[in-house]
């Protein structure tokens, strides 16, 4: 995939440094991750974005609970974020601290500079409800029995003084944007849930805190006395990674070559992947800061639901959360992969439980891609001089042309659950193939035609599985192309080139691999 023409840059939210990452951010980073590899297989020049939120009086709090020093603290839980990323696959090119003082920290503090310049910070008194888990203050509509809806629990009443910005400035030109399409929110559901608010009147928030109160974050420029709030620190990540503070990003690399290169090649983002608890910061306050800035906004918002557990929402704070890293050592990483990407709606919510994850295992990996890949193998393998040059056959009912482009659709409207939902129904085709056309029976070039025609289906799901599924994508391409040089050539086609039916060539050496998916018996056993 070495030809490059349109950039695309992705981020996903950044996950809060309070505590261990659970499935729900699992779920966030893999749809990403799927994005993100797609427009690879598009030829497009990808940066892709993660990080860790690692400010606030939560961390501060918690860390002073578990007797360690903040900064320890976040750096034990960044960590646990990007191993998690490296475990799960997670093909992202940075991963963005907001404790970072030399990358981030100058960042934050310019585009605050850049919001006083226009006139959109002042001073004043503020009072109302704050969630501590949130991290964010509360109205009362937003209560629910006087309880934060997300972790159940009483806010705090907090008066003092601080600095606000002036985000009802930008009400009315954020609502046009949006409404115009130029600030585009999906799926449609949350971009109406925003429009209503932002009708209904955006009010001036605060955006930094006393210092007395909250020490532990960024020093808001001029003042001493006061913290930066989580708005102007956390959101600013998207742009510090990238080098807007004009730092250098590489050793050996001046500001101007790498940061203030980087932040104009890939700014403005092409697509952000949040959670619906975040959809208010990431629609208003954050179009708005960039607005005032007087930046270009990011082209969209994807938003995804929730994983739930018992119908409830998985939190850290009501501690019904499931540890990803347990799953991935029971099932596996492309199992975990698979599961949160088929059976949690893109945009939608989706429940999770041990029951249905090992249904899903059985009927659609087991059973699905792993027999079918074996099954193929087996008969190419089985036949006699199978290193000799396959006979090409036709397509058969495969319908792959059609195949591809219900796939393409799928995943640039943004329905992962969909574009794997193609590729299982194309799957099926093959095994309906196979027992139609009974390839045991058939000898000489028949049966060679009919071996063939299913090898290159193999190679056209591997392809289709490959932004879901990279680590199973590469076991089938080395058992079609068990050259190395060939199996290299093979995966450095762009899409345009890969869904071209013929695209397995005669006198290709093919192997039998190891099984994809044991089947799950008596604790994870298989049936060899």
């Amino acid at each position: 995939m070495s030809i490059k023409s349109n950039k695309f840059y992705i981020t996903t939210s950044i996950a809060y440094a309070n505590a261990a990452p659970h499935i729900g951010f699992a779920m966030e980073v893999l749809q990403a991750d799927v994005l993100a590899r797609y427009h690879r297989m598009l030829s497009d020049d990808v940066f892709f974005l993660s990080g860790t939120d690692e400010n606030g009086s939560k961390n501060k709090k918690t860390a002073e609970e578990k007797g360690m020093k903040p900064q320890e603290f976040v750096d034990e839980n960044s960590a646990k974020f990007q191993l998690l990323l490296d475990t799960l696959n997670i093909s992202n090119n940075d991963f963005i601290r907001t404790t970072d003082q030399k990358r981030h920290w100058p960042a934050t503090q310019k585009l605050w500079n850049k919001l006083v310049e226009a006139g959109d910070i002042y001073k004043g008194s503020y009072e109302g409800y704050y969630c501590v888990g949130c991290e964010a203050y509360l109205t009362e509509k937003d209560l629910v029995n006087g309880k934060c809806p997300n972790h159940q629990k009483t806010p705090e009443k907090i008066k003092e003084e601080n600095y606000f910005f002036k985000l009802s400035k930008y009400s009315k030109i954020i609502q046009e944007k949006i409404e115009s399409g130029e600030f585009e929110i999906l799926p449609e559901a949350r971009k109406n849930e925003i429009l209503n608010v932002i009708k209904s009147g955006l009010k001036d928030i605060s955006f930094s805190r006393s210092k007395k109160v909250l020490d532990w974050g960024v020093p808001v420029p001029n003042d001493d006395s006061q913290t930066m709030y989580v708005w102007c620190d956390a959101l600013t990540n998207y742009i510090s990674a990238l080098g807007y503070n004009n730092s250098p990003l590489e050793r050996g690399k001046s500001a101007k070559q790498m940061g203030c290169v980087k932040f104009k090649k890939y700014w403005p983002a092409d697509i952000h992947v949040i959670g619906k608890d975040i959809l208010r910061f990431h629609t208003a306050i954050w179009p708005a800061m960039l607005l005032s800035a007087g930046l270009p906004l990011p082209k969209k918002i994807f938003v995804h639901g929730f994983i739930t557990s018992g119908g409830q929402k998985m939190s850290k704070s009501v501690g019904n959360v499931i540890d990803p890293f347990e799953v991935i050592d029971k099932y596996g990483v492309d199992a975990l992969r698979y599961y949160l990407l088929k059976e949690v709606p893109s945009g939608g919510d989706g429940d999770f439980s041990y029951e249905r994850f090992e249904e899903v295992y059985q009927a659609d990996l087991a059973n699905g891609i792993g027999n079918l890949t074996a099954r193929i193998i087996a008969l190419a393998t089985k036949i006699e001089n199978w290193k000799s040059p396959f006979e090409k056959g036709g397509r058969g009912d495969f319908k792959t042309k059609t195949t591809w482009l219900d796939y393409e659709k799928s995943l640039n409207d943004f329905k992962l659950n969909e574009a794997l939902e193609t590729t299982r129904k194309f799957m099926s085709a093959c095994d309906e193939y196979i027992e139609q056309n009974k390839p045991w029976e058939l000898k000489g070039k028949e049966k060679e035609k009919v071996v063939y025609n299913l090898l290159e289906s193999l190679r056209h799901i591997a392809w289709m599985i490959w932004p879901f599924l990279p680590e199973t994508s590469m076991k089938i391409f080395e058992q079609l192309f068990s050259d190395e040089k060939d199996r290299k050539v093979e995966l450095n086609k762009t899409l345009k080139k890969a869904r071209k039916w013929g695209g397995l060539k005669s006198g290709t050496k093919i192997k039998k691999g190891e099984i994809l998916f044991p089947r799950l018996w008596l604790g994870f056993e298989n049936d060899n």
